[in-house]
């Protein structure tokens, strides 16, 4: 490699090929669940069909097919009247058929793109395709990691698992617009009601980077078919999170950047991202589409689907909820993204907006809530069953039957740590409104206990009706509301 292309300046291209897990009953092409049992056997759920045994014949899961259109819905793909499978054909430990079932030239879903914001600015990323497949089992690396095992353990539970692969165009330019990707991907699915983002290994990415001469990049961004072909490519297998696609597409970026800077070649190769270790290790010289000698599965009939499309519903999706949310309920951008960021969240916030004012249950839900969810690493679907308790709480607070601050301070956090409804942490702390007479009292005693405050006050240090405020809110255990106190004292102090 000459000095000039070792010096040369050079653009990131990263594609991806996301593998998500379907969330159906069964198997795609046999009758085995797809939920594991708390503490089950490696290879026990399994039937012949899904271990490949001699004279076992698949039969398509509906439920996959369905799941399939409504994706290709959501990202404006064409779907095909006709959609096929084909055997994808190479070995590896834990395929049992030595063949995959997955479809080739005819997908389920094709040219579709997805609409994401990177640092506020909209990006539109092209998907070449989307295609139904069964899942392999699974390797458990005894004794360390892929480089350092000992032996390697094969467990086929998972193996037959529907998958939908989703194939983007080479379009993302940075490790962050991949990250940004893939979390507005899996919230589209999560609102589809075809993903469980909480399953172990519901997500998972391959991603191929190149770098290519900014001198072969035109001046609206694009690459060119025959420019990307001439630039070796490494793919990296094995990411299971959006922050884990940033930190190995950026390892990987780094690690090709040096080795060009120091005049090598690029080794066109599959590589491991061993996320302990943080680097991407060597795994395999790349496939070409060749090695895999595709045919037709001849056990399963061509698939019509053409009339699916107008047949299957779909929900109303995030972003379409959150500019629905800015016009409906008059939330700013921050907020309506809040509220939206999952179906329950939003579901959540529209059951309390019925009840209460929208700019009230914005303030419990986005802030308050999720809050101090995201505080303890919870989710909403962790409280789920607890929701109408939440509502009660608003509904006192709202009412006046218990200041914002002990509602936000104290019983809110009970709530979540405790475990406990918000009358029980309501008597147990002594808490409540305190009545006017109460606060009267209060009001006068910070006032005559504290002359040097009230001099200070006097004196236009708004820093001293803050001290007596507090004084009057140590006194009556937090029950009176600070806002009423500050107005009590002023009119007393400027009276």
């Amino acid at each position: 490699m000459s000095t000039q292309a070792a010096t040369e300046e050079r653009t990131v291209v990263i594609g991806l090929e996301v593998h998500v897990q379907l969330e159906t009953d069964t198997k795609i092409f046999c009758g085995c669940s797809t939920e594991p049992e708390e503490d089950e056997e490696p290879n026990t759920r399994t039937c012949p069909t899904c271990l490949g045994l001699p004279g076992a014949l698949p039969v398509l899961n509906e439920g996959a097919v369905e799941a399939a259109v409504k994706i290709g819905k959501a990202i404006d793909a064409d779907i095909p009247e006709t959609t096929t499978f084909h055997r994808k054909n190479y070995y590896y430990p834990d395929l049992p058929k030595n063949f995959q079932l997955t479809q080739y030239d005819a997908p389920i879903c094709q040219s579709g793109e997805l609409e994401v914001r990177v640092d506020s600015e909209p990006r539109t990323i092209g998907i070449t395709r989307a295609h139904l497949e069964e899942d392999p089992g699974s390797l458990q690396h005894a004794g360390g990691s892929i480089e350092t095992a000992t032996h390697t353990l094969v467990n086929y539970n998972r193996a037959g698992t529907p998958l939908m692969e989703i194939v983007t165009e080479p379009d993302f330019r940075s490790p962050a617009e991949t990250r940004a990707f893939l979390a507005k991907l899996e919230e589209v699915l999560e609102y589809l009601g075809v993903f469980d983002p909480t399953r172990d290994g519901s997500l998972r990415v391959d991603a191929n980077v190149s770098l290519v001469p900014e001198s072969e990049v035109a001046a609206d961004g694009t690459i060119s078919d025959d420019a990307l072909a001439d630039v070796n490519r490494a793919e990296v297998k094995n990411i299971s999170s959006h922050k884990g696609a940033e930190q190995a597409l950026a390892y990987e970026v780094t690690r090709q950047e040096n080795v060009l800077r120091r005049g090598r070649e690029i080794e066109q190769e599959t590589r491991h991202w061993d996320e302990a270790r943080g680097v991407t290790v060597s795994m395999r010289s790349k496939e070409a589409e060749k090695d895999y000698r595709y045919f037709r599965e001849a056990d399963l009939p061509a698939l019509e689907v053409s009339d699916w499309k107008s047949q299957i519903p779909i929900p109303e999706l995030p972003d379409a909820r959150r500019e629905r949310f800015r016009e409906e309920y008059g939330l700013d951008r921050e907020s309506a993204s809040k509220l939206t960021s999952t179906k329950a969240v939003a579901d959540f916030f529209e059951d309390v907006a019925e009840q209460f004012d929208p700019e009230l249950a914005a303030t419990w839900v986005a802030d308050n809530l999720l809050g101090e969810l995201n505080y303890r690493e919870m989710s909403i679907t962790d409280v789920e069953d607890r929701l109408d308790e939440f509502k009660r709480l608003i509904e006192l607070v709202a009412a006046d039957e218990l200041t914002v601050k002990n509602a936000e301070e104290i019983v809110l956090r009970e709530m979540l740590d405790a475990g406990e409804d918000p009358e029980t942490v309501i008597e147990r702390e002594g808490l409540g409104v305190a009545d006017s007479g109460e606060v009267a009292a209060a009001v006068t005693a910070a006032i005559d206990d504290n002359p040097d405050a009230v001099s200070d006050y006097h004196d236009g240090d708004e820093g001293a009706i803050n001290f007596l405020v507090g004084q009057v809110m140590q006194a009556t255990g937090g029950s009176a509301d600070p806002g009423e106190v500050n107005g009590l004292l002023r009119e007393e102090l400027d009276g």
